[in-house]
């Protein structure tokens, strides 16, 4: 994740996010699809982060993130919060976010 700004609020909007990510996603895809599934899994992207100390406020170095222990953490969120959200939308909504992101300048294309 990289930091262009001091105040990652200020780039980073979720109510921005999930519209990009709504609209992003295919027509076909966005009629199984609520705002609320993609605020579900925005919100564990976030407790993630959380998790591996990631969102503080001084925060400003890049991470590489195990998108599979993401999925996984965030699948175990969603059946925490009884959601029924399916791995493939985890999946689709993560890859719209990451979309977003990329937009945003927040994160970077890894270049290998």
């Amino acid at each position: 994740m990289k930091q262009e700004d001091d105040d990652l609020d200020l780039i980073y909007d979720d109510d921005e996010c999930v519209d990009f990510i709504y609209n992003w996603i295919s027509e076909q895809d966005r009629k199984h699809i609520l705002k609320d599934d993609i605020q579900l899994v925005l919100d564990g992207i976030y407790e993630f982060y959380e998790s591996k100390g990631l969102i503080e406020d001084d925060t400003t170095e890049e991470a590489n993130i195990d998108e599979d222990e993401m999925h996984e953490f965030i699948r175990q969120y969603a059946k925490q919060e009884n959601s029924k959200i399916s791995d493939a939308t985890i999946q689709l909504i993560l890859a719209g976010e990451y979309e977003y992101g990329l937009e945003k300048g927040i994160y970077e294309e890894d270049v290998e």
